[in-house]
Parts: C-alpha cells; sequence; structure tokens
C-alpha cells in the first residue's frame, strides 16, 4: 500500500468517526427518556438540546486549526483527533448527570472540530489529479458515520444499556488513533511527485467562489445537521413509535442516510468530468420539494423522501469540499477550510436548539421540514450564482481566459 493510500484511508477512517459521534446522542436520547428518567427526564427536546455545547465547540474550535497546525503539524492534529475524540466519548458513556454529558460531549466537539479542515486540506493533497473521486470516497466514509450512529446506537442502547453507545466507540476510535501514532507524517511533496502545479486563477473568479462558497456553509451546515438529527425522531414519528421498535428505528435511519452515501461517491466520480456547478444545480433544485413533502407525508413513503433529501445533502458535501480544492492553491486551503467549516458548523450548531424548539412548539418535526426546505432555497439561490468555467476540467486555460487576457493587456496610453 503506498503512502498516499494509506494516508487517505486514516483521514477516511477519521471522517467516520467525526461524524459518528456526533450523532450518537440523537438516537441515545430516546433511550435515555426510557431508561434513565430518574436523572435526565422524560422529556426529548431538553435532553437533544444538551449537544447545542458540541456543535458549538465543533464549529468554533475549526478556526484555529489551520494556525495550529502549521505550528503543531498536521500529524500532531490528527492524533490528538483520534486519541481526544475517543477519549471524550468514553467519559461521555460513564456520566450519571446532564451537566457531566453536556461537558463531555463539548469537550468531544472540540476534538473532532480538528477533522475537517486538517483531514480535508490532507486529502486532497493526498488525492493528486482524481480530487473529485477522492473527496467522494471520502464523503462516503463521512455518511457511514452519519447512516451507522443511529443503528449501531440503537443497537447497543438496547442490548447493553445507552452508556455503551458511547464508551464502544470511543475505545475503537482511541485503538486506531494509536496506529496512526506509527504512520510516518505524510510529505505532499513527496507523495505527489510530478504532479501539475496549481494554476493562476483570475482574482475577481476565486473571489466569486469563494463569496458563494461562505454563503453555501452557513447554510448547509444547518440543513445537513438538523437532517442528520431528526432522522431518528422522523422515523420513529411516522414509521415505528412504539417504543420496543428503537432498533427498527436505527436500521430506518441507516437507510435513508445510505442513500447520500451512495449519491456521494457518484458526485465523486462526476466532479471529475462536469464542471461544479453542472453536479451542483440538480442536487439543489431537488432539496426544497422533498423537504416540503417530509413534512406532511406518513407510512413508507416517507423512507424515499429522506433518501432523496440525504442524497441531495450528502452529494452537496463533496461538491462544496471539490470547490475549494479546484479553486484556492494549496498553501491556502488548510486556512480556508478552517474558516469555511467554522462558519458551516456555526450553522450547524443551531440545528439541535431548533429542532428541539421547534418540536417542544408543535409536537411533531412538520414545521421543522417547512424551515428546513426554507434554507434550502437558498442553497438552490447559490448554485445558480456559482460560476461554471470550463477551466475546472483543463487548469491550463485559466492562462487564456477572458479575465486572464484582460488583465495582461497593456492600459492603453492617455491622449495629448
Amino acid at each position: 500500500m503506498s503512502t498516499n493510500t494509506r494516508q487517505m484511508a486514516f483521514i477516511n477512517t477519521a471522517h467516520t468517526f467525526t461524524h459518528y459521534s456526533l450523532l450518537i446522542l440523537a438516537t441515545a436520547v430516546l433511550a435515555i427518556v426510557q431508561q434513565d428518567t430518574a436523572s435526565f427526564g422524560g422529556d426529548y427536546g431538553p435532553i437533544l438540546a444538551l449537544g447545542t455545547g458540541m456543535f458549538v465547540l465543533y464549529g468554533l474550535g475549526s478556526l484555529p486549526m489551520g494556525w495550529l497546525a502549521e505550528r503543531l503539524g498536521r500529524k500532531q492534529m490528527m492524533t490528538a483527533f483520534f486519541i481526544g475524540t475517543g477519549g471524550c466519548m468514553i467519559v461521555a458513556g460513564t456520566m450519571s448527570s446532564p451537566v457531566g454529558l453536556m461537558l463531555s460531549l463539548a469537550l468531544m466537539g472540540a476534538f473532532s472540530a480538528i477533522y475537517h479542515p486538517i483531514g480535508t486540506a490532507m486529502l486532497v493533497e493526498a488525492a493528486g489529479p482524481r480530487v473529485g473521486r477522492a473527496v467522494g470516497i471520502n464523503g462516503v466514509f463521512g455518511n457511514v458515520g452519519v447512516a451507522l450512529a443511529p443503528v449501531v446506537t440503537a443497537f447497543l442502547a438496547a442490548q447493553l444499556g445507552w452508556h455503551w453507545a458511547f464508551i464502544i466507540p470511543g475505545a475503537l476510535c482511541m485503538a486506531v488513533g494509536l496506529l496512526y501514532l506509527r504512520e510516518p507524517a505524510f510529505d505532499a511533496s513527496r507523495g505527489n511527485a510530478g504532479a501539475r502545479p496549481f494554476p493562476e486563477i483570475p482574482r475577481a473568479v476565486v473571489r466569486r467562489a469563494v463569496i458563494i462558497l461562505m454563503a453555501i456553509a452557513a447554510v448547509s451546515g444547518l440543513v445537513f445537521n438538523a437532517f442528520t438529527l431528526l432522522i431518528p425522531k422522523l422515523m420513529e414519528e411516522r414509521l415505528a413509535s412504539s417504543p420496543d421498535l428503537l432498533p427498527v428505528v436505527g436500521l430506518l435511519a441507516f437507510l435513508a442516510t445510505l442513500c447520500g452515501g451512495l449519491t456521494q461517491y457518484t458526485v465523486g466520480q462526476l466532479i471529475d468530468r462536469n464542471t461544479l456547478k453542472a453536479v451542483f444545480l440538480p442536487l439543489g433544485v431537488v432539496l426544497v420539494p422533498a423537504l416540503l413533502g417530509l413534512s406532511f407525508v406518513q407510512g413508507w413513503l416517507v423512507l424515499p423522501l429522506a433518501g432523496i433529501v440525504a442524497a441531495s445533502i450528502f452529494g452537496q458535501v463533496t461538491v462544496n469540499d471539490t470547490m475549494t480544492a479546484r479553486y484556492i492553491a494549496p498553501a491556502l486551503r488548510a486556512k480556508l477550510y478552517s474558516v469555511r467549516f467554522t462558519i458551516g458548523f456555526m450553522g450547524a450548531a443551531g440545528a439541535s436548539p431548533l429542532v428541539g424548539f421547534l418540536h417542544e412548539a408543535t409536537g411533531n418535526l412538520a414545521l421543522a421540514m417547512v424551515v428546513l426546505a426554507g434554507f434550502g432555497s437558498i442553497t438552490l439561490a447559490c448554485a445558480l450564482l456559482f460560476p461554471n468555467r470550463k477551466e475546472e476540467l483543463a487548469p491550463e486555460l485559466w492562462a487564456r481566459s477572458p479575465e486572464a487576457v484582460a488583465a495582461a493587456r497593456p492600459m492603453a496610453a492617455p491622449a495629448e
């Protein structure tokens, strides 16, 4: 196995643990209200809101990661991710009070914040010219974490108790971290010897792409997190309302999010052969009507609609990660990923209290779906405004683009 392949394998595994760890509470709460009512109460919304600090630190913590990686090293940062995230999951599983669970989850969010800015930058450097494919596969691994979290958490909580739903994956995450300690630091310049240099893209084009990318991050972070948080509760309300069917709830949530994983791999393949806008726009178009449909449908029709929403949301993540790789030079990627993920995760931090509040106010998730559809319409507008440039597929053409030619043209001499 080559150095690049081993590097991407660890980064992909880290992506799985990141999303898995952040979504344990979303299903564990369904067990906590049954198994630990004396300590945590019996209301869904307040217990789900204990994860707010986790998502706040997950978002805010992304901002300094590019700066820390320059000073401490990316290898050291990723090692801290594995050991810290896993350790905090174990601690969360030992908690017997709301405050203790809230604090341990918040600290876990801080360690989880390492992954996206650092791991994504390392991934695209290790990927070489097939960035779209690598990002797509990486997205599948992340989606595996999202999909496994409800089904595995439901099984462990039902069989062993909700505490073990945190402890067991935490121990596995730490074990991978110990393996990663033995891996030598990755040198992108040696791993990608002979790769083409990054092109000089006109500043106006880069500026437009970055502005739209930041707008997408703010909105899609909230939609992504809210939907992944509410999937277990949605399946319980519409398809499996009996408390004895908790494992079934997890399985249904797994099937819905599995559609997102399949889409991410397909989108990754398409991105290497098409402009980003050509792939992004169809994903944005289907999101809003599917979310509106989920606001009122009942029964088994919920499952395909949830699958369509998951496909759109997760497919967009692959597109957005590739946007940065195509328009931002390698030296600046980790810092831009830090800013982008901070904006996105701050939006994501509002998902937990938003879903909890809307559910408490209405008694169901219908209004939450309508609100998410409103945010989804903003994502669609961003897809419409994003550049559609053939130079993405042939970077050497940027030097002959209209903007580059205009910038190189000498200014006309002033009239005498």
